[in-house]
């Protein structure tokens, strides 16, 4: 059942793609949000901690550039994108696969730490594989606050967005 509602979600975006594609109106955010939500729902990462990461790594700029040639939303490094099989680091969903795929592979190493997960995607697993938290440049750090703040910020928005819908349900319930 899970898969028929991932291949159904798939599609959809496919035919959003094509759509915009057609029509000249891509609104690529939009879009990558899309591929973002799918690609987190597939490995089982969370969809907050993906956003952060993109906002963070690229705000959203699927062209940014790193000066150590880290490309795309994810900020893939070469040798992380041909370890996930990615091709074309610019292409969205690709990009975006590669990201998740890795955040998800860290995830299982540090048994769902998202600081560790955090400081691994911004340094490499390595460093932090050996060291854990004791890896603690003012860098690493920084970043790994600021993914936390977006990713809590995030989580909060989607909680109170939540409240509000189950009280508009409730109104609508009592008052047909």
């Amino acid at each position: 059942m899970r898969r028929a509602g991932l291949s159904c979600l798939f599609l959809a975006l496919l035919q959003v793609a094509v759509a915009q594609t057609a029509t000249g109106t891509s609104n690529v955010h939009g879009l990558s949000t899309l591929w973002a939500e799918y690609y987190a729902k597939a490995y089982r990462v969370p969809v907050d901690l993906v956003d952060a990461i993109i906002d963070e790594e690229s705000s959203w700029n699927p062209y940014a550039v790193s000066k150590k040639g880290a490309v795309g939303l994810m900020q893939l490094m070469p040798q992380t994108a041909a370890r996930f099989g990615v091709r074309n680091r610019f292409q969205l969903d690709e990009n975006i696969r590669g990201g998740v795929a890795y955040l998800a592979w860290l995830n299982h190493e540090f048994q769902g730490d998202l600081r560790l997960v955090a400081a691994a995607y911004y340094v490499g697993e390595n460093p932090i594989l050996l060291r854990r938290l004791e890896y603690s440049s003012a860098d690493v750090q920084g970043y790994v606050n600021r993914v936390a703040r977006r990713y809590r910020a995030r989580r909060r928005r989607k909680a109170k967005f939540e409240l509000m819908e189950q009280s508009v349900q409730e109104v609508e319930d009592e008052h047909p």
